[in-house]
């Protein structure tokens, strides 16, 4: 059995559907879909940095994840339209290995992204006298450099990993871009260390977070209960319903594609939820985050009143 072991060859992407009648619609859906994230991630950047009433702790880790949802879905959406039109489903090895490398980093960044805006309204609610204090620039600023560092640390490590593994000549992905667990299923070596490995970054990280997240919301629930007037208990949940919103949809989609049994688990519906995290929640993030908030409104109302 022949193995790649020049980083020659060719994988095939399969993508959603092989029908030729679909794939207009299937181009079209997703062209639109990547449009919409990139413009209204884009209005959020534009709107923090614009309007200094947005420049508390809140909106800059918002306009973070607004950056790290852009670069995550640019990671493989528009490889998987440019092979639609030109009616190819090929990707190189050495463009499969790049784009798992960026994959993880930004996938990576956007939970420890949304672990730190849990943490951010944990404080805020449950600590709002000292909120000033303890979410200062230096802090705010110190959590997004960790989050990057462990990312590009976690992105370099599964890169490596993957460069061990040899590959059979005729490889075909059932998925729209190069996902780990297909990888790895596809490789003729022994890919023991790379479960292990990513399993044990599902625990300790994802899992990790995770728990952070239900454990800062479990003090913010605590809290609210103990305001006594219905206003206030209103006000409060608002500030984080969206998070939450953001949060249960990401890893309830993340984790059926990677911690569901391989008797459940198939190719197709790991495709289906995988699309939900990368492409319709950071789509989703710009209307839940803001299309209701006031101060989202009043700075792009400014920007817009500026440009005419």
């Amino acid at each position: 059995l022949e193995r790649n072991q020049t980083g020659s060859s060719e994988f095939l992407l399969m993508g959603f559907s092989e029908s030729p009648e679909l794939q207009p619609f299937i181009f079209g859906l997703f062209l639109s879909m990547y449009l919409i994230t990139m413009f209204g991630n884009l209005l959020i950047i534009l709107a923090v940095s614009s309007d200094p009433h947005l420049h508390t702790p809140m909106y800059f880790f918002l306009s973070n994840l607004s950056f790290v949802d852009i670069c995550f879905t640019s990671t493989t959406i528009p490889k998987m339209l440019k092979n639609i039109w030109a009616q190819s489903k090929v990707i190189t090895y050495e463009g499969c290995i790049i784009q798992m490398q960026f994959f993880a980093l930004f996938i990576g960044l956007d939970v420890f992204l949304l672990t730190v805006m849990a943490y951010d309204r944990f404080v805020a609610i449950c600590h709002p006298l000292h909120y000033t204090v303890i979410m200062n620039p230096r802090i705010c600023g110190l959590m997004v450099l960790v989050s990057w560092i462990i990312s590009v640390l976690n992105s370099l490590l599964e890169s490596l990993m993957m460069l061990r593994l040899s590959f059979c000549t005729v490889l075909e992905i059932p998925h729209f871009f190069c996902e780990l667990n297909q990888m790895i299923q596809l490789a003729c070596s022994d890919t023991f260390l790379n479960n292990l490995e990513m399993y044990f970054k599902a625990v300790f990280l994802a899992g990790g977070s995770l728990i952070c997240i239900v454990y800062s919301y479990s003090k913010i629930v605590s809290s609210i209960h103990r305001i006594s007037s219905a206003q206030g208990k209103y006000k409060a949940f608002s500030s984080c319903a969206s998070h939450l919103l953001v949060v249960s949809i990401f890893y309830c989609t993340g984790l059926e594609v990677y911690l569901s049994s391989a008797a459940t688990h198939s190719a197709h519906s790991s495709t289906i939820a995988s699309v939900m995290y990368i492409v319709v929640t950071p789509m989703l993030n710009p209307f839940i985050y803001s299309l209701r908030n006031k101060d989202i409104k009043r700075a792009n109302g400014c920007g817009l009143k500026k440009g005419t």
